[in-house]
C-alpha cells in the first residue's frame, strides 16, 4: 500500500476512502471521537432503512433485523478473539460494570481497586456497594499525571474481588499494559473488569492471550456508533460468578414462546439481555463494526498515534502545554494540554465558531482525531487556537 507524507502525517487512500464515509468531515474538523464520535455514512444507512422498514412494513421483517443483530455479535467477538457465546449487547459501558457490580456475589470486607480519576461509570456502581460492606480502594495519579500501575498492586490484597480499570483514561489518554493489569488482578486473586470505551475499535485486543474478565464498551465513541448501543463480554468460566439482574423474557432459552413459562436461562452472556435491544442502534452499531472492519485494526490505532503525534508538534509549536503522556507504550488518541494565559472554554467557543471540534475536560483542552482525520484538519485546529 502505498505512502506518501502531508505535512508530517503519512497518509493512504484507504485513509482518504474512510474518509469519504464520514460526511462529518465535510464541515467539521471533528476532534472529539472521545466524546460523541459522528455516524458515518453507512451507519446513518442501516438506521434509515430499519427505521423505514419499521415504519412501512411493522415488524413483518423481525427475523431479519434480529440477524443483523447477531452478526454485530459475531463481529464484535471477532474483533476481540472471543466466541460469540461471551457477548452481550447492552445499552452503554454503565450497564456493563453495574453487571458486574450488582450480579457478584460479595460478603462484607470485600473490596475493589479502581483509580481515582476514572470517569463516573467506573465509580459509581462501586461506591454504590457501600451499603453492604465493601469497600472501594480508589487509588491516586501522580501528581505529574503519571500513574504507576505497581500502586494498584499496592492496593490489592486477599480481599480484593475486582480490579476495574479504563484501558485508556478518559482525561488524558493515558494508555494501560492490559496484560499487566491482568496480571496484577490474578496474582491476588481478583478478576478483572477493564472499561474498554476509550480504545476499543482502534487499539488490538486479543482475550484470547489476555486474560481479561469482563469488558464494556458503549459504541458511540471509537466505535463510531450510535449513543445506546454497546458491548459486554464476559469470560465464558464465569457465567455463572454473576447474579443476571433485570431478567426478562429475552434471558432464557426459549425466549419467543410467551406461553411457556420456565426459568432455564441461557447458556450464554445474552442471559444478561433482558428483554427487547434497541434494534435501531445496535443494527447502526453493526454497520459502524463493518465499517472499521475494513482496516486492519493494528494500522487504525498506528494512524491515530500519528495524528495525534504530529498535533503534539503543532500544538507544542503554538506554545501548548501538553499533559498526556506520550511515551509509545502510554500514548492514544487522547491528548490534553491547556494554552498558558487561555480560558480552555473560550478557546473552545471560538474552535466550534470555525468548525473545530474539540473538548474541554479538568480545566484543559482535549483533542482525539480518528484515523480519518487528516493533516487538514490538523492545520484547521492550529489555525483556530491562534
Amino acid at each position: 500500500m502505498a505512502e506518501n507524507s502531508n505535512n508530517g502525517v503519512p497518509e493512504t487512500a484507504d485513509w482518504a476512502e474512510f474518509r469519504r464515509q464520514m460526511p462529518v468531515a465535510r464541515r467539521w474538523a471533528y476532534f472529539d471521537h472521545a466524546a460523541v464520535a459522528p455516524l458515518s455514512g453507512p451507519t446513518r444507512t442501516a438506521m434509515q432503512e430499519w427505521l423505514d422498514d419499521a415504519t412501512q412494513n411493522g415488524d413483518a421483517n423481525y427475523l431479519d433485523w434480529i440477524g443483523r443483530v447477531e452478526r454485530l455479535r459475531d463481529n464484535a467477538a471477532r474483533m476481540i478473539s472471543a466466541t460469540p457465546e461471551e457477548i452481550g449487547l447492552i445499552r452503554n459501558t454503565t450497564e456493563g460494570i453495574n453487571l458486574v457490580a450488582e450480579g457478584f456475589d460479595w460478603q462484607p470486607g470485600d473490596n475493589v481497586v479502581i483509580r481515582a480519576d476514572e470517569f463516573p461509570a467506573n465509580q459509581y456502581p462501586w461506591l454504590h456497594l457501600a451499603d453492604r460492606g465493601v469497600e472501594t480502594r480508589r487509588v491516586a495519579t501522580e501528581e505529574d499525571g503519571r500513574f504507576d500501575p505497581d500502586r494498584l498492586a499496592a492496593a490489592c490484597d486477599d480481599r480484593t474481588r475486582i480490579l476495574s480499570i479504563s484501558w485508556v483514561a478518559f482525561a488524558d489518554g493515558w494508555r494501560h499494559d492490559v496484560d499487566r493489569l491482568a496480571r496484577i488482578a490474578h496474582d491476588c486473586g481478583a478478576l478483572l473488569l477493564l472499561d474498554a470505551i476509550q480504545g476499543l475499535g482502534v487499539f488490538p485486543l486479543d482475550v484470547s492471550q489476555t486474560p481479561v474478565d469482563f469488558l464494556a464498551a458503549d459504541g458511540h465513541k471509537w466505535m463510531l456508533g450510535p449513543e445506546g448501543a454497546g458491548i459486554f463480554y464476559l469470560r465464558r468460566e464465569h457465567l455463572d460468578r454473576l447474579r443476571p439482574t433485570g431478567v426478562g423474557w429475552n434471558s432464557v432459552v426459549r425466549p419467543h414462546d410467551f406461553s411457556h413459562i420456565e426459568l432455564r436461562l441461557k447458556d450464554t452472556a445474552a442471559r444478561y439481555e433482558g428483554g427487547s435491544p434497541n434494534m435501531g442502534g445496535l443494527i447502526g452499531l453493526g454497520a459502524s463494526l463493518d465499517l472499521l472492519g475494513r482496516f486492519p485494526v493494528e494500522a487504525i490505532g498506528r494512524r491515530i498515534v500519528e495524528l495525534t503525534d504530529f498535533a503534539c508538534e503543532r500544538l507544542q509549536q503554538i506554545g501548548a502545554i501538553l499533559h498526556s503522556d506520550r511515551r509509545p507504550e502510554h500514548k492514544s488518541g487522547i491528548v490534553t494540554f491547556e494554552l498558558p494565559g487561555r480560558d480552555p472554554n473560550e478557546a473552545r467557543r471560538r474552535c466550534l465558531e470555525r468548525q473545530v471540534v474539540l473538548s474541554c475536560r479538568g480545566g484543559r483542552l482535549r483533542i482525539s482525531p480518528h484515523a480519518y482525520n487528516d493533516a487538514s484538519d490538523i492545520d484547521r485546529l492550529i489555525e483556530a487556537l491562534t
